[in-house]
């Protein structure tokens, strides 16, 4: 593809790439590799899940204003705005991102059920990445209960796995393209106990916005958080992917202070 020096901009949400201005600031066309702001477009970018010719596949969700918002009925609305904008005189465009830590695909921090770690800054910014990238394995929870231990026996995970991805009724809902759903699959507590007396899991990933089941929301979430040797990562996008063994990617931001933070996970086979 020709570019053009003219005035090339690239934005991401709070990142502005100018490869050139000219007197009339004019726009030129977005190069493949950086696709352009997610808005009404005459040009319009790839929108891809897998890449590499199947070697990433991406498993978080788009940040899209119709995802779902725990325990309300009404979605997360509009995360975006243009802050500051070239339709008002301005040479680039800078857009602002308003949103909940635990909205869409994100993880988990101790302090998130723990007033006690939340004070002592166990937070984002304090996670061990390494447990958050490395082998991972992909299985499929019963259909027909919630991750009870009952259901963690009959998995068959063997000692020594310590990234697992659990893929249950959700994500054959579709509940991730709707509004919040309390009867949502998740842990129970027995279910999170067994897991963590049972196995050497240390990523626990989950296709809804919570690890625990509703009825079980906080007594789950504290067994899994109580050790801070656990990290949990939810609302994984899952579907259309075999069950397996992969290699998993998950990376979130540093938010220093915070309980919690989007992230983006990618597999490879």
């Amino acid at each position: 593809m020709e570019v053009q020096w003219s005035s090339i901009l690239i934005c991401t949400v709070y990142i502005v790439f100018i490869l050139g201005f000219s007197s009339s600031s004019s726009l030129a066309s977005p190069i493949e590799a950086y696709p352009s702001y997610g808005g009404e477009c005459k040009i319009v970018p790839p929108k891809k899940e897998v890449f590499g010719n199947g070697r990433i596949i991406d498993i978080t969700h788009k940040m899209r204003s119709d995802l779902p918002n725990f325990g309300s009925t009404e979605s997360v609305g509009q995360l975006l705005q243009l802050a500051v904008s070239m339709k008002n005189g301005s040479l680039y465009n800078v857009s602002e991102l308003k949103l909940r830590v635990h909205t869409g695909t994100h993880v988990d921090a101790p302090g998130h059920f723990y007033e006690n770690y939340f004070d002592a800054c166990f937070d984002i910014d304090a996670l061990d990445l390494d447990v958050l990238n490395g082998p991972a394995l992909l299985v499929d929870v019963p259909r027909n209960m919630n991750i009870t231990a009952e259901a963690m026996k009959s998995l068959h995970i063997p000692r020594g796995v310590r990234r697992v991805l659990f893929r249950t009724l959700n994500t054959d809902r579709f509940l991730m393209w709707k509004k919040f759903d309390s009867s949502y699959v998740g842990f129970t507590e027995d279910g999170a106990q067994w897991l963590k007396d049972h196995t050497d899991i240390q990523m626990v990933g989950t296709d809804y916005l919570s690890v625990a089941s509703f009825d079980d929301l906080v007594t789950a979430h504290r067994v899994f958080l109580k050790s801070r040797n656990i990290i949990l990562v939810e609302a994984l996008k899952l579907d259309d992917i075999d069950a397996g063994l992969y290699t998993v990617h998950c990376l979130p931001l540093r938010l220093v202070g915070s309980e919690g933070s989007p992230l983006r996970c990618i597999l490879m086979p």
